[in-house]
C-alpha cells in the first residue's frame, strides 16, 4: 500500500491503523508512515539540530543527544549538509584566483544565475527567462509594483488581505504615496467575515467583481503568513485579469511549499524569499517572476547594470547557497513534496484533534482550535494553532524541551512540518512534548 496515494489524510490513517490493528494514535502508525515514505531519504540532505545546541533546551527534562524536533522551516529552513563545502570552495577561489573567479572556475560568479534560475523555475512552475534572482522581498516588491501599479484618477487601487505581513503593508502604502495618491482611498484591504478567521475565496472574488474597476492591482498571498491559508491564485488571477486588472501574489510562504503554476495560471507578476522553505540561509536570495505576456508592454522603472533588457536586469552576481538548497529539490518534485506534505500535515491535525479538542466535559481542561483551514488543498504544510490559555509559557516549555517553532502573539503557535526534512515520528513526538508543555506551564500559572 501506497500511503501517499489519492485519499484523504484521514482515511490514509485509518487505512493504516486497520492494517496494523493499533489506533491511529498509536507510534506504530507514525513509524510505518515513515518506513514507507518515499522520500524519507531527503532528509539526509540536511543538518538538524541536536536538542543540546538548542540555546533554550533544558537537558534537566529531555536527553539532548536527540535531533530536535524543528517545526520552524516557515521561519528558516535548515542547513543542507554540502552548504559549508560549497562555500569554501567559492571563498577558496576568491583567495587563490582574485578578479578571475568572475569568469573562470565551475560557477563563475558573472553568470551565476544561469546554474539557478531553471532550478528555481522548477519549483515555481515557470520559464527559466521569466525568473530572476536577486535582492530580498520587498526590494523585489518595490521594484514589481514601480512597474505594475500605473495609478489613475479611475483605477488606483491595490487590494489586499487586511492582515497581510506588516512589510508587504508598508510596501504598499509606500508605492501608493509615492503615485500622489492616498492609502487611506487606494488601500483596499480584505477581512474575514466576522467571527471568521480565514478569508473566504467566494469573498475574494466578489470584491474583485465588484470593485475591479478601480482596482489596479491585485496582490495578495500565496499563504497567508499567520493563518497558514493558501489562496486560490489560479481563481484570483482569472477574476482580476477579466477585470483589467494586474494580479500578483507574495509567495515567500508558498515556494518549496505549494505546488505553483505561475506561468499556467498567468499570474502577472510574483515575489520571494528563499531562505523559508527553499533552504538557502539567512541572507539567501530573494526571487521575483515576471510573467513572458509583460515583457513587450511592462516597462522597468528602475534601470542599473542590466537594466537595458527586461529579461536580463535582474542578474546578478553570486548565489551559491541558492544553488545547493534548489539541487535538492531537483532530487524530487513539487507534486511528490505536496503528496507527503498533505499526509504529514494532515496527521498532524488529526493528533491535534485526538489529543486537544475543546471538551465540554472538562472546562477546565486547555485545549487548542485550529484557524488553518482544514481542507488539504487550501493549506500549506503550516498549521496555526490558537490556545485556550496563554501561550508564552507554553512556547517556552517546548522550547526547554527541544521543539523549534514559531509564536505569534496573542495566542498563535505556527507549526509547520516540512516534508523535505521532517518525519511522521517527528509530528508524534511534538505531540508528545505538547502534553508535557501544557501540563508544565499549566503548573507555572497556578
Amino acid at each position: 500500500m501506497d500511503p501517499f496515494d489519492a485519499m484523504s489524510p484521514r482515511k490514509v490513517l485509518e487505512r493504516v491503523s486497520t492494517l496494523l490493528g493499533c489506533s491511529q494514535t498509536s507510534n506504530e502508525v507514525a513509524t510505518y508512515l515513515d518506513n514507507h515514505d518515499e522520500l524519507k531519504h531527503l532528509r539526509e540532505q540536511f543538518l538538524l539540530p541536536k536538542v543540546a545546541e538548542l540555546p533554550p533546551s533544558d537537558l534537566t527534562l529531555v536527553d539532548g543527544t536527540k535531533e530536535c524536533i524543528y517545526f520552524v522551516g516557515n521561519s528558516l529552513g535548515l542547513q543542507p549538509k554540502m552548504a559549508k563545502k560549497y562555500i569554501d570552495e567559492e571563498l577558496d577561489k576568491w583567495a587563490k584566483t582574485g578578479v578571475h573567479g568572475h569568469v573562470q572556475g565551475s560557477r563563475p560568479w558573472a553568470w551565476a544565475e544561469n546554474n539557478i534560475e531553471g532550478l528555481m523555475a522548477n519549483v515555481v512552475g515557470a520559464k527559466a527567462e521569466e525568473v530572476a534572482l536577486m535582492n530580498g522581498l520587498t526590494v523585489n516588491l518595490h521594484i514589481l509594483l514601480l512597474s505594475f501599479y500605473k495609478p489613475t484618477a479611475k483605477r488606483h487601487k491595490i487590494l489586499l488581505e487586511d492582515k497581510a505581513f506588516p512589510s508587504d503593508h508598508y510596501a504598499v502604502e509606500s508605492q501608493i504615496q509615492l503615485k500622489g495618491y492616498d492609502p487611506k482611498q487606494s488601500m483596499l484591504l480584505m477581512k474575514p467575515r466576522p467571527g471568521e478567521e480565514v478569508l473566504r475565496t467566494e469573498d475574494i472574488l466578489d470584491t474583485i467583481e465588484k470593485e475591479g474597476d478601480s482596482i489596479a492591482v491585485v496582490l495578495f498571498s500565496g499563504v497567508q503568513y499567520y493563518t497558514g491559508q493558501l489562496f486560490d491564485m489560479a481563481a484570483i488571477t482569472k477574476a482580476g485579469q477579466k477585470k483589467g486588472c494586474y494580479v500578483g501574489f507574495d509567495c515567500a510562504h508558498a515556494v518549496g511549499n505549494a505546488e505553483l503554476k505561475l506561468h499556467d495560471w498567468g499570474v502577472d507578476f510574483a515575489c520571494w524569499c528563499s531562505y523559508k522553505y527553499v533552504n538557502s540561509g539567512a541572507g539567501g536570495l530573494a526571487g521575483a517572476f515576471i510573467h513572458e505576456k509583460n515583457a513587450l508592454t511592462v516597462k522597468p522603472a528602475l534601470t542599473g547594470w542590466w537594466g537595458h533588457n527586461l529579461k536580463t536586469r535582474f542578474r546578478m552576481d553570486n548565489g551559491i547557497n541558492l544553488f545547493l538548497a534548489l539541487s535538492v529539490f531537483a532530487m524530487t518534485s513539487m507534486a511528490a513534496l505536496r503528496n507527503k506534505s498533505r499526509l504529514l500535515t494532515g496527521y498532524l491535525e488529526c493528533l491535534i484533534q485526538h489529543y486537544y479538542n475543546k471538551d465540554e466535559s472538562q472546562p477546565h481542561k486547555p485545549y487548542v482550535h485550529i484557524i488553518t483551514p482544514s481542507h488539504p488543498e487550501e493549506r500549506g504544510c503550516q498549521l496555526s494553532l490558537s490556545f485556550s490559555v496563554p501561550i508564552a509559557a507554553i512556547f517556552q516549555e517546548l522550547e526547554k524541551r527541544g521543539v523549534a517553532c514559531d509564536m505569534r502573539e496573542p495566542n498563535v503557535l505556527r507549526i509547520a512540518p516540512v516534508p523535505l526534512y521532517n518525519s511522521f515520528s517527528d509530528v508524534h513526538r511534538f505531540i508528545t512534548v505538547l502534553g508535557s508543555a501544557l501540563a508544565a506551564s499549566k503548573e507555572l500559572q497556578q
